[in-house]
C-alpha cells in the first residue's frame, strides 16, 4: 500500500519529523494538532474552549486537503492538560460531532507547551 503525505498551509506546519497527515488507502491519519493559529504560529486563547475549537479547525483543514470532512473521522484521541477541563472541552467537541461522533479516547497528559491545554489526533476513512 502506498502512502501519501497530506499537507496544507491552513494548519500549523510540523515542527519535527512528522506529517500533518498521511493517506494510506482509504484512511487519513492526522497527527495530533495543537491549538496553534497557522497564520501566526501562536497558541490561540487561554481557555480550553477556544483551544479545542482551534484544534478541530486545524484537523478540518487537513482533512479538507484530503477531500474529506470531519464526518469522515472514525476515531480521535484527545489529550487534555487538566482532567478538570474535560466537560468544557467535551461541550465544544460535541458541537463539531453532533451526529454519529467518532470513537474516542481522552487522556490527561503533559503537553509540549505550558500554554497548550488540549491536542487531538484523528483517523478518518473515505
Amino acid at each position: 500500500m502506498q502512502k501519501q503525505v497530506v499537507r496544507t498551509p491552513k494548519a500549523p506546519q510540523p515542527l519535527g519529523p512528522y506529517s500533518q497527515g498521511i493517506r494510506a488507502g482509504n484512511f487519513v491519519f492526522v497527527s495530533a494538532q495543537a491549538p496553534i493559529d497557522p497564520n501566526t504560529g501562536k497558541v490561540v486563547g487561554t481557555d480550553i474552549e477556544s483551544q479545542t475549537r482551534q484544534v478541530l479547525e486545524n484537523i478540518r483543514s487537513i482533512l479538507e486537503t484530503a477531500n474529506l470532512t470531519l464526518s469522515n473521522i472514525v476515531r480521535t484521541t484527545v489529550f487534555v492538560r487538566n482532567a478538570a477541563d474535560f466537560k468544557a472541552m467535551n461541550d465544544v467537541y460535541r458541537s463539531y460531532f453532533s451526529e454519529n461522533p467518532p470513537a474516542r479516547t481522552t487522556v490527561e497528559a503533559r503537553l509540549p507547551s505550558p500554554d497548550m491545554l488540549v491536542t487531538i489526533d484523528a483517523i478518518a476513512c473515505a
